[in-house]
């Protein structure tokens, strides 16, 4: 099964920090799921660790919603994958493998180690970005400002 909580959560966050940007003072949970093509419950669940981590702050009631905790400049991509993933390893290593050769009783700790340098890599270049680059990245890949604010979006 592939694991869509990390871009789903990284495009809420830009989401929420071009909201930001556009003075737009929370989104709620509906509006986020709209934009994203998502699920509703799906973005409340994935709202959960990051309050709980204090990327974004959220209210409650007929007014509330969330939005970025501190500036998108301040909010690297590693914490925000951090933030959703945990403890969770990109890969998980098989076991109860029966140890008949040099490859079947030494493969499961190679692959462990094999993934701790794979999740070390990736959160050294997540942790170089932040979510304001993330989001010029995403204006330069667009090319020009035909596209729709997130203001104009929700309208």
């Amino acid at each position: 099964m592939i694991d869509v909580r990390f871009p789903t959560a990284l495009q809420l966050m830009l989401s929420l920090a071009l909201a930001q940007e556009e003075s737009v003072s929370h989104l709620s949970s509906s509006q986020i799921a709209e934009s994203l093509g998502a699920n509703a419950s799906f973005v409340r669940k994935l709202l959960v660790p990051l309050v709980r981590d204090k990327l974004v702050s959220s209210s409650m009631g007929k007014a509330g919603g969330v939005r970025l905790a501190r500036p998108a400049a301040k909010i690297t991509l590693a914490e925000i994958y951090r933030s959703i993933v945990a403890d969770k390893k990109i890969w998980a290593a098989r076991t109860g493998i029966p140890h008949r050769c040099l490859v079947s009783a030494n493969v499961q700790g190679y692959f462990e180690k094999l993934v701790d340098d794979a999740e070390e890599a990736v959160l050294s270049m997540l942790g170089k970005s932040t979510l304001l680059q993330a989001l010029h990245d995403l204006r330069t890949l667009a090319g020009d400002t035909a596209t729709p604010s997130h203001t104009q979006a929700h309208r």
